[in-house]
């Protein structure tokens, strides 16, 4: 038996991804035997985050300033746009550090049984950065599924006529998979992208 509060922050922990009850539980437990150093410190970066926390005007990252440190980035390509669904997903990208250019964010992807249409996510916007000049490059960085497709087809299609190359990732085998515990799409990808031995 736990006081409201506790419950109250065990529910809270156990609704972010990736923390069920038990884990959610493991949590508080390791809060409240440090809450002298480890409380005091998780509650002012929440309040920080909660106090500084902003999506960036021109890419839809989130950061604490406007436009965010990737845009403000000089290093970064200026010609070059990785597309991505989810701030999840550029934030993945940008941590393996391949991709040397900009970034947009949809903010989801086209969803007919979810009711999210074009007008739910940020392509208007994205045809008016590509619009404006000086992108050469569109990488559309969507997930494999039959909804990440569609948005892929559908940006590429909205691009079409300005001139600029729009490419897709690759999708096939990961490095170091076997066989056998792939899935049928991911196979079919795999072979239908079969190119010459080197």
């Amino acid at each position: 038996m736990s006081s409201p509060e506790i419950d109250a922050l065990t529910a809270a922990l156990a609704r972010l991804p990736g923390l069920g009850p038990r884990s959610a539980r493991r949590a508080v437990l390791h809060l409240i035997k440090r809450r002298e150093s480890a409380l005091p410190q998780l509650v002012a970066a929440l309040q920080a985050v909660e106090r500084n926390l902003m999506t960036c005007g021109v890419c839809g990252n989130i950061d604490t300033a406007d436009p965010c440190a990737i845009c403000r980035d000089p290093r970064r390509d200026p010609a070059a746009l990785c597309v991505v669904e989810e701030v999840a997903d550029l934030w993945a990208l940008d941590r393996a550090r391949l991709f040397g250019g900009r970034y947009h964010v949809l903010g989801g992807r086209l969803s007919a049984l979810d009711g999210i249409g074009p007008a739910d996510l940020a392509i208007d916007s994205l045809v008016a950065r590509v619009a404006g000049g000086g992108i050469t490059e569109v990488v559309l960085a969507m997930n494999a599924t039959l909804e990440g497709a569609t948005t892929m087809h559908y940006v590429a299609e909205r691009l079409a006529g300005f001139g600029v190359a729009v490419m897709q990732l690759a999708h096939g085998l990961p490095v170091g998979g076997e066989l056998d515990y792939l899935d049928e799409g991911t196979l079919a990808l795999a072979l239908r992208a079969r190119r010459r031995v080197e």
